[in-house]
């Protein structure tokens, strides 16, 4: 359990550093036997800032109510 409040810990305070990811992807527009075409697009994603608020308030939670094990 403790494993998985630190990785919440770790989403939320790369959720907060990284406020959005873009990255590229290159996808066929023409295949027609030799003849290919394709593009780059360019995709975002954005996610809000409090969901990593969340995410790193639970993981804090989680770790501090996680039992040690004896």
């Amino acid at each position: 359990m403790k494993i998985l409040g630190i990785v919440l810990i770790v989403l939320g305070i790369l959720m907060f550093v990284f406020g959005n990811v873009t990255f590229t992807r290159k996808e066929k527009v023409v295949d027609a036997g030799p003849l290919q075409v394709s593009v780059n697009k360019q995709k975002t994603i954005n996610w809000p800032p409090y969901l990593g608020g969340i995410l790193l308030i639970g993981g804090i939670v989680i770790v501090a109510t996680a039992k040690k094990r004896t």
